[in-house]
């Protein structure tokens, strides 16, 4: 069953539903907030991360433009894939290695591919899987401290004995902050009235101050803008609903295990909120350049990414495994469009559609 809001050969490969301009501006503004609300509880750290990305992406657009004599600087894609790749890097990353990662995705992965709808790979997790094999100590250190690392810490230390659920290590090791929370203002203003109080609560993790991935510290910008670019027609909403589906149910099955829990104990809330999961959904898999075209292999692509995303995290104790599974379904991407030609599409019906981008 095609997509009938994908253009075959349209390139960028984009929903035409919306014109790709001002859904890559819209995308930039719903990742940056996200980054801003992150950069409030760390001191601003996380801004500096992605003006350095921003500044990087963009000169190379320039000198892409510059030397091609067709300007896209302004195009937002440059801008998007840099404060993406923002979202998926510890907010104590030093600036000058984001701002590498930045101009290796847009003049690498991009620009040399042909430019934007053209790319293989991501340009946003092409950066980050820059940065982290290129520095990866510099990446550690930045992320050393951080709650997801203390837990994959803990799990490999571990030796397969029974050390509790993810919740329970958290809060036993002073992750989960116990004053001037967000349930103790909503306990004060909204519980008082009927006399009851709520109990500490994952809104006060994900609002604690701290290291972490910028993505996980914005991630109820993220809860909203994913509801506002769904509304939009901006991403296909079935990609991250099957996606997300299919990922905490495997989680909610064996996610416990790796802390030596049973089957059926798995903590889904916890997996939905950390671990670059929302980004992975309603940004990485909706990319059109680099997924399948077809409603059948989306569907696929989303499954299959849910499987690898619980492997490489839960199973191989990475806490940025979400993306690791982007990375290595992007270069299967290729195929699985030569599947969709040849056994989805009516090669006599797409034969007739044009190449010519500006007829869309």
């Amino acid at each position: 069953m095609p997509d009938k809001t994908t253009a075959l050969f349209e390139r960028p490969q984009t929903n035409i539903v919306c014109p790709y301009k001002a859904r890559m501006w819209l995308i930039s503004l719903y990742a940056a907030i996200a980054v801003v609300e992150s950069a409030f509880s760390d001191g601003g750290a996380s801004i500096y991360v992605m003006l350095a990305a921003l500044g990087a992406a963009l000169l190379a657009e320039l000198i892409a433009g510059l030397k091609t004599g067709r300007q896209t600087v302004f195009d937002g894609s440059a801008a998007a894939s840099a404060i993406i790749l923002t979202l998926l890097l510890p907010n104590q990353i030093p600036p000058a290695f984001a701002a590498a990662g930045a101009f290796f995705a847009i003049f690498i992965v991009k620009i040399t591919f042909g430019g934007l709808g053209a790319n293989w790979l991501n340009p946003a997790v092409s950066g980050w899987l820059f940065i982290r094999f290129s520095w990866p100590g510099a990446f550690d250190a930045a992320n050393s401290g951080s709650p997801l690392s203390f837990l994959v810490g803990k799990i490999v230390n571990g030796g397969g004995h029974k050390i509790g659920s993810f919740w329970e290590i958290l809060s036993q090791n002073g992750f989960i902050p116990d004053t001037n929370t967000i349930t103790a203002a909503v306990n004060k203003t909204v519980f008082s009235l009927f006399g009851v109080e709520f109990p500490m609560s994952y809104l006060d993790f994900f609002a604690a101050p701290g290291i972490g991935i910028i993505g996980d510290r914005g991630v109820y910008a993220l809860l909203l803008g994913s509801i506002v670019i769904s509304a939009l027609g901006l991403s296909r909403f079935y990609v991250s609903a099957v996606y997300l589906a299919a990922y905490m149910l495997l989680i909610k099955i064996a996610g416990a295990l790796p802390t030596g829990g049973e089957l059926w104990g798995g903590d889904m809330l916890f997996g939905l909120l950390s671990g670059g999961t929302l980004i992975t959904a309603f940004i990485l898999l909706t990319d059109p350049a680099t997924s399948p075209k077809s409603a059948y292999g989306k569907v696929i692509f989303a499954l299959l990414a849910a499987a690898l995303s619980f492997w490489f995290r839960y199973m191989k104790s990475d806490p940025c495994g979400a993306f690791f599974a982007v990375a290595l379904l992007n270069t299967l991407t290729p195929l699985m469009r030569s599947i969709e030609s040849s056994r989805i599409y009516d090669p006599v019906k797409t034969a007739g559609l044009s190449k010519d981008k500006n007829e869309y």
